[in-house]
């Protein structure tokens, strides 16, 4: 009977996680690299499409333009490096570093940002790269 049961049975450890990030969408055209998810992308990690450009501009090193539902950055930057850009953004500017929940939000006070946790009340200055 324990084996039929275990069979029936839903596995629970395979767990997805709660907050996930897309990965980007776009292709490379010339010397151009187009990306058409990046607002998806703001939206799900609740940040507003000016600060996120401002962080990928000055990380790449390289120019980007919004330009009706796309955002095409001046050079040609592979799939994998912008993904990676988008991680570093999360880990500083979106999750909490003192309970790692992605329930946080930007408010900015004499020219300092500050990240406030929702989840646990927790306010600090992110060590800002932008």
């Amino acid at each position: 009977m324990l084996a039929r049961a275990d069979d029936v049975l839903v596995d629970t450890s395979k767990q997805q996680e709660r907050f996930v990030i897309p990965n980007v969408v776009g292709h490379i055209e010339g010397n151009k690299t187009i990306i058409s998810n990046l607002a998806q992308i703001c939206n799900t990690l609740g940040r507003k499409m000016p600060h996120f450009l401002k962080f990928l501009n000055k990380t790449l090193a390289t120019k980007g333009n919004v330009r009706g539902n796309v955002v095409v950055f001046m050079s040609k930057i592979p799939a994998t490096k912008l993904n990676e850009k988008i991680k570093e953004y999360a880990d500083t500017y979106v999750f909490c570093k003192e309970c790692s929940k992605p329930e946080t939000e930007l408010t900015k006070k004499n020219d300092v940002i500050f990240l406030k946790c929702k989840a646990c009340g927790a306010k600090y200055a992110p060590k800002s790269k932008i």
